[in-house]
């Protein structure tokens, strides 16, 4: 089965505290895979899903929630769910977001020994999981500093809850597949280039691959093509401007490798459902990005 486990790339950059995605969707399409960060993965209305963590598998109920720890196998399949609003909260977090000094104080105990848990997958109970919902909610609406004390919060609160189960009798700490090494070339090459053109010929001889083995490379272990993942980076690091520097749309434009301004408004708006005049507008004075 290793060899079908994917080196998953996540948004978040080493400036980031942790990333919220919040959709409703009707199918899971992403294969079995791992990543350094931890995660936190909330759903709502999927019932019939299979989960799968490291060697547990279980068909879950309406609510779930599971922490996920650094490089633990992970998957959460369609399988026998007919409902087409499944409602997702999947919270990427550093794993450095709290650093051992910090995790060492009394206070943060709970929260360290749950991220000891994490390696093998920790479900919450239904009763967490309901009182957590509207938090998990809020979080993605949650500006600042508050965005960050919110869900540092929340992170307690689960961790000081009952009933916690651990779902993997084995965990997780490989480093050497396959593919994390050719994963890790193309993470650190977007991140330092995204200012400039890339070209798929240029990426696909970093790797020592063929165009099309690429382009099939990069779905599998992102699931976006390699053009919408260099565009979701440039607009990542396109927000980051638009909230800490006092600069021009054009100029953030320019600065995060789109020449044409109509096209970067386009792609802006189709990831965050707004202009960047109009998100720029929205957040101005509040650092949004941590």
């Amino acid at each position: 089965m290793l060899e079908n486990i994917h080196r998953e790339i996540t948004q978040l950059t080493p400036e980031d505290s942790f990333l919220v995605y919040d959709r409703v969707k009707d199918d899971f399409d992403f294969p079995i895979h791992f990543h350094p960060e931890y995660e936190l993965n909330f759903i709502k209305n999927g019932k019939g899903v299979r989960r799968i963590i490291g060697d547990h598998i279980e068909e879950i109920d309406d609510l779930e929630l599971v922490l996920v720890g650094p490089n633990l196998p992970h998957v959460w399949e369609l399988h026998n769910c007919t409902n087409k609003k499944i409602h997702e909260i999947t919270i990427h977090i550093n794993n450095d977001l709290l650093d051992e000094k910090l995790l060492a104080r009394k206070i943060f105990k709970p929260i360290k020994d749950m991220f000891l848990r994490s390696a093998h997958g920790v479900l919450f109970s239904k009763k967490t999981i309901s009182e957590m919902t509207p938090r998990l909610k809020n979080l993605s609406k949650i500006a600042g500093i508050d965005y960050y004390l919110e869900f540092v919060s929340i992170l307690y609160d689960l961790s000081n809850s009952r009933n916690q189960k651990m779902l993997s009798t084995s965990f997780s700490q490989k480093k050497d597949f396959e593919n994390s090494s050719k994963i890790k070339i193309v993470y650190d090459y977007i991140q330092e280039n995204f200012h400039n053109k890339i070209s798929l010929n240029e990426i696909s001889e970093l790797v020592n691959m063929s165009p099309v083995s690429f382009n099939r490379f990069i779905k599998n272990r992102t699931g976006k093509t390699f053009v919408t993942y260099v565009n979701n980076t440039r607009i990542s690091h396109a927000t980051r401007l638009l909230l800490e520097e006092d600069l021009s749309i054009g100029e953030v434009s320019f600065k995060c490798g789109f020449n044409n301004i109509a096209n970067f408004n386009r792609i802006f708006k189709k990831i965050n459902n707004c202009t960047p005049s109009e998100f720029k507008s929205e957040f101005i004075g509040i650092k949004r990005v941590l």
